[in-house]
């Protein structure tokens, strides 16, 4: 039987089409008979002494006979660098002539190869064969296989095998040398870290999500999945343990469906409530031609968490009734009475015209760091619409995103629609040395006031963000800056930082008395790879610290924030944090460990204090408890306390679905129990089966 969903054949001269996939050739490959024709007129030659010999050697199975089969054979081959033919593929309705093609190939006497800049160069080509065979003709410099087409009608008439001519080739994991990115996830990205960081390296990992073509220039993903295969024969087994669902690859194009799923359920026992979540999800990617590719992916969810988790969430409920936003994901609607619906699309398209340009139009997250956390820009909140455009030339590479984020808080709701807002990022990411990399961040908020829409002042992708600020109006727009740094000691040992200044002025910044103008943070990490020798341990600590008041602003619209969440760290600011992570994989078998300990301060929201202490990026600076003065973690000072463990089984590597168990324990003490902030603990047990496409966020 056909495959239904296969994939279209070119055809030139009606019957043989050329192409290279990794090399261009100038010259045909020439048969002995051909030695004599001009370079125009290798190609007729070609495909005539090629199908005279196929019709000449080719033994009709006598299935075709007895059941008066007419169709098409669909061939695709090579010629190598020493003018061999091998065979790549056969599509046929038969078995028996799939075989009997495979044999005359067999029989095809070494030739000499194509050419290319007057060396030899392998090509490939397809062939489709029509069924009865006929006597191929020499006429006008076409060869075929079946029937001479001098007239243009009778060249339409060849066109009734067109839809015969559609092959589905095999799939050969083409996603891994792909310009599609690879979905942000901590402990995937964990097992290639190590080869992104060695020691002489001109790459650039800061620039988060990654292109599969950027990776796999040093880190083989086919290869390290081939470690991982199961010896499986049958279509199930090899779907469920091995590959993706359905493939589809022609000549120049392929695409790739899956299903997924994220199951949890689990128990939050010291709230006892049973919790769960119940993701239906589909995705695709794909490529048509070397440049362009695809991925979008489709969630369908319903869950209850523990019951921090939910309280988190209905704290950010947007305008309009809707009871909460579900952390980095979206807005939930109620489902049932104690449960959220909240769908989900993401998706995006990547081009890639040279070596040294990727543009990207999508909907999703970005994340620019080397940590756990960024204080630049993270995958905390929820996804939004972007346009990215990446340079790489020389030591650099440039990043230049813009992005359209929402305010949904009832306050700036107009007319039942959020307010929107827009972000433009740029960040320059230069290795110094071999070992040193120093990164340049800037970004600008803007609001859509004065029917201001997206302001094209900032669509330069040179310019300083802080004098485009300054020219269109200093309190229209929020302006932050940035550093990162990150040294590479040795193949596994590196460490990395980042600052982030958010009110640039260096009197309140170094003048020592607590100005609620510094706003700064900064990061210092360390990552060990095969930590004490063991292959596979991936050792991290990381610790944060953000100045009260960073992200907010006078204006609140303008603050670093979307959907209520914030686009840098899941804490906010006002805090302290120290972050050790462990991580360890080996085959199918993986763990990972998280151990998070915080000071940090919030606001009272009493009725005898209602002042701004510096947390919540929505407060406003109108309310703040003084210009000078300020401390870190001052307001409801809280003591926080998170342990994460997780240990899984990764079900297909193809389709990164896990089967997993975790146990979180968390433990929060405010100075002040008050009716939002108050003492409580968690142990929060899980058990679940995931297609691991994205990263949740329970440390906060």
């Amino acid at each position: 039987m056909k495959i239904l969903a296969s994939l279209l054949v070119f055809l030139i001269s009606n019957f043989i089409f050329s192409q290279s996939n990794t090399a261009v050739f100038e010259k045909y490959p020439v048969f002995p008979e051909c030695t004599a024709s001009t370079v125009d007129q290798l190609p007729a030659c070609f495909n005539f002494t090629l199908s005279e010999f196929v019709y000449s050697n080719f033994k009709t199975p006598e299935i075709v006979a007895s059941e008066n089969y007419k169709g098409t054979i669909a061939v695709f081959f090579e010629i190598d660098k020493e003018g061999d033919f091998r065979v790549i593929y056969v599509d046929a309705f038969y078995d028996d002539l799939k075989e009997e093609t495979k044999r005359v190939f067999g029989l095809l006497p070494k030739i000499t190869p194509a050419t290319y800049n007057g060396n030899p160069t392998y090509v490939q080509f397809t062939m489709p064969i029509a069924i009865p065979l006929q006597q191929p003709i020499m006429g006008q410099g076409v060869s075929t296989v079946g029937k001479e087409a001098d007239s243009r009608e009778e060249k339409r008439q060849d066109l009734t095998n067109e839809f015969e001519s559609i092959v589905n080739l095999p799939y050969e994991n083409e996603e891994y040398s792909s310009e599609i990115n690879i979905p942000l996830s901590h402990h995937n990205y964990s097992l290639f870290d190590p080869a992104m960081n060695r020691v002489g390296l001109n790459n650039h990992t800061a620039q988060k999500p990654y292109l599969y073509s950027e990776v796999n220039k040093y880190y083989s993903f086919e290869d390290e999945n081939a470690k991982l295969l199961k010896n499986k024969t049958s279509w199930f087994g090899r779907k469920l343990w091995n590959e993706h669902m359905v493939t589809i690859k022609g000549a120049d194009y392929w695409i790739t469906f899956d299903p997924g799923v994220d199951l949890q359920a689990g128990k939050d026992t010291d709230a006892d409530i049973n919790t769960y979540n119940n993701t239906r999800l589909v995705y695709t990617q794909g490529g048509i031609g070397k440049s362009f590719n695809f991925f979008a992916v489709i969630y369908e969810s319903q869950g209850r968490f523990a019951d921090y988790f939910n309280r988190f969430a209905e704290a950010r409920k947007p305008d309009g009734g809707n009871p909460a936003i579900i952390p980095a994901r979206g807005i939930a609607k109620q489902f049932r009475k104690d449960s959220y619906d909240y769908p989900i699309a993401t998706g995006h398209i990547s081009y890639s015209p040279s070596k040294w340009f990727n543009f990207q139009l999508g909907h999703g997250k970005i994340f620019i760091g080397d940590g756990y956390r960024s204080l630049l820009l993270s995958d905390n909140a929820s996804p939004y619409p972007f346009a990215k455009i990446n340079s790489t030339f020389w030591k650099l590479k440039y990043t230049n995103t813009w992005m359209s984020l929402r305010d949904v808080r009832p306050a700036v709701t107009l007319d039942g629609s959020f307010r929107t807002k827009f972000m433009a990022n740029h960040y320059l990411s230069y290795n110094v040395t071999k070992r040193l990399n120093i990164g340049l961040f800037e970004s600008v908020i803007w609001e859509n006031d004065n029917d201001r829409g997206f302001d094209f002042n900032y669509i330069n992708p040179v310019i300083f963000y802080r004098a485009i600020e300054f020219s269109t109006g200093s309190r229209g727009g929020n302006a932050l800056v940035g550093l990162s740094a990150k040294y590479k000691f040795t193949d596994r040992v590196n460490t990395y930082g980042q600052l982030i200044i958010d009110e640039f002025s260096s009197g309140d910044i170094f003048g020592g008395e607590g100005s609620y103008k510094n706003k700064v943070g900064y990061q210092l990490g360390a990552k060990y790879y095969d930590a004490f020798g063991l292959k596979g341990l991936f050792l991290q600590a990381e610790y944060n610290r953000v100045r009260p008041y960073t992200y907010s602003h006078n204006t609140i619209v303008l603050n670093y924030g979307h959907n209520n969440q914030s686009m840098a760290h899941t804490l906010g600011a006002n805090f302290s944090e120290f972050i050790g992570i462990a991580r360890f994989q080996k085959g199918r078998i993986f763990g990972d460990v998280k151990v998070i300990l915080a000071k940090r301060g919030f606001e009272f929201n009493t009725a005898n204090d209602d002042r701004f202490y510096g947390g919540s990026i929505y407060g406003t600076e109108d309310l703040r408890i003084s210009d000078n003065g300020n401390e870190l973690a001052q307001g409801n000072t809280t003591d926080f306390f998170h342990t994460e463990l997780q240990a899984g089984y990764l079900i297909n590597p193809a389709t990164n679905l896990k089967f997993y168990a975790s146990l979180i324990l968390r433990d929060f003490k405010p100075m002040l129990n008050t009716e939002d902030v108050f003492e409580n603990q968690t142990t929060w047990v899980n058990f679940g089966i995931r297609t691991d496409l994205f990263n949740w966020y329970y440390d906060f």
